[in-house]
């Protein structure tokens, strides 16, 4: 019961700041469009994708907040999750999406993997380039804690595949954030906390898919 309380209180906390962080976006309108979104959990499995606390995507130019968040949420035979949430919210000409959840664990083809916390945040206001941050805390594979850098795109070597922590694309169009993830070749790809935030880019860059992950690996 206790336990209950706490997290529904996280989520009360969480959702009431996500309800604040919008009215920074009040101020004049501006022609271009913006767009974005975020996902708690995006799991690709022998081809079928289950997604978890997903805002769904932020309407091109609309000054809107979606969210989405559970206490507590699972794909079934792969990985459990508490205290799950997502958000993004925007104007025509800024975008901010945040995703995250706590007490990850997750066991696959022989990987166990687990965390304490886990979040992704991206933001792209226009005329600058986009930016993505992550933070993992209490990660461990098999039980043997692994040190988070805090650099983009840092990778730890799995059975059959590839973990990428604070994996994150920026660029003048935007930003996406994962703050990790787990591809198996040829079984699984696994995103855990996925936030994107996009405006019309200045120069031509563009952006690859939330969770899209590495060429030749699935």
């Amino acid at each position: 019961m206790k336990r209950s309380m706490r997290l529904s209180m996280k989520l009360f906390v969480v959702l009431s700041l996500a309800g604040i962080a919008l009215l920074g976006f009040a101020g004049p309108a501006h022609a271009q469009t913006a767009g974005g979104e975020a996902k708690a959990v995006q799991a690709t499995l022998f081809g079928m994708t289950t997604t978890l606390a997903d805002t769904g995507r932020l309407a091109s130019g609309a000054s809107d907040l979606l969210q989405a968040s559970s206490i507590a949420g699972s794909v079934p035979s792969l990985l459990t999750g508490d205290a799950l949430h997502a958000t993004t919210a925007g104007d025509p000409s800024r975008v901010e999406s945040e995703a995250s959840l706590g007490s990850l664990g997750m066991t696959l083809s022989g990987v166990t993997l687990s965390a304490d916390f886990v979040m992704a945040r991206a933001m792209a206001v226009s005329g600058s380039a986009g930016s993505a941050a992550s933070e993992v805390q209490g990660l461990a594979i098999n039980g043997v804690p692994i040190q988070v850098t805090g650099a983009p795109n840092q990778t730890v070597p799995v059975a059959g595949g590839v973990l990428i922590v604070n994996e994150q694309s920026t660029g003048s169009s935007g930003a996406v954030a994962n703050a990790l993830h787990l591809i198996v070749s040829g079984l699984a790809d696994v995103v855990i906390a996925s936030a994107e935030a996009g405006v019309p880019p200045t120069s031509g860059t563009s952006l690859p898919p939330i969770g899209g992950g590495l060429p030749g690996l699935l």
